[in-house]
């Protein structure tokens, strides 16, 4: 049976302070508590240090928001996977639909990326989702078809375990507006059924597939009942302890 995965991605929010002070809310909130989830939190990178040392021997885990394909040199601005590693991270959200359309990031980049980061133990959070646009014109299937097959190239058997996937329709992220319950269940089916027909029926039936976009507290339990959806990436509602803790326990 797979375990829900709930991850909060805190964007470009938090200076360091702001970081703690969440940090040690969430941490008091959930000491009491026994989880049916694991639980994640992607901090800007000018916070994961930090967040590392305040969530040490708590049942919090780290991730960080996006990393570069090479190990080292020339590229000004940009974190590789031995960074993140040695700051303590065990995951990375990679193909993010910001960092698609802002930044410009292609299906063959974000490959690089999953692919780098495997090779350094990261366990990746790799996003994938439709515009308004492309749902409106019936290709929602198609589009995340390409994202995942082009995104998991040449990704192995045993490095796919590692691989958690997350399902984010973009006009959905930050916008209010949230994918019903059935529309949500409908894609994740899709992507559980590609992801068999690339590995296997039982490789697939372990990888987790999250749902993004709009996850709140009270929409969170019917989403997070369907079938196929083991999960949540959080965006806004990961901001504030008592919020981001409620879609915890809606797991």
């Amino acid at each position: 049976m797979r375990r829900k995965v709930i991850a909060g991605n805190w964007k470009m929010n938090n200076d360091l302070q702001q970081s703690v002070t969440l940090i040690e809310e969430l941490k008091n909130s959930l000491a009491e508590k026994a989880l049916n989830c694991d639980v994640i939190i992607c901090p800007p990178f000018t916070s994961l240090y930090e967040a590392k040392k305040l969530i040490e021997g708590s049942l919090i885990k780290l991730g960080a928001q996006n990393m570069f394909y090479e190990d080292e040199g020339a590229f000004t601005g940009e974190v590789s996977a031995p960074m993140l590693k040695s700051v303590g991270c065990e995951y990375v959200i990679l193909g993010h639909s910001e960092r698609r359309t802002i930044f410009g990031e292609k299906d063959e980049m974000i490959n690089k990326k999953v692919k780098k980061a495997l090779a350094h133990n990261l366990k990746p959070i790799l996003c994938v989702g439709e515009t308004l646009e492309e749902r409106e014109k019936d290709v929602t299937e198609k589009v995340v078809k390409r994202q995942i097959e082009k995104g998991l190239n040449d990704v192995t058997p045993d490095e796919i375990l590692n691989v958690i996937i997350a399902y984010e329709p973009v006009w959905a992220i930050g916008t209010g507006k949230t994918a019903t319950p059935q529309q949500a269940q409908e894609v994740h089916a899709f992507i559980r059924k590609l992801l068999a027909s690339m590995y296997s029926k039982d490789f697939a039936a372990m990888i987790p597939i999250q749902y993004g976009g709009s996850v709140k507290p009270d929409n969170a339990k019917e989403l997070l009942s369907q079938k196929d959806i083991d999960g949540a990436l959080v965006g806004g509602a990961c901001l504030k302890a008592d919020s981001f803790i409620g879609i915890i326990e809606a797991a």
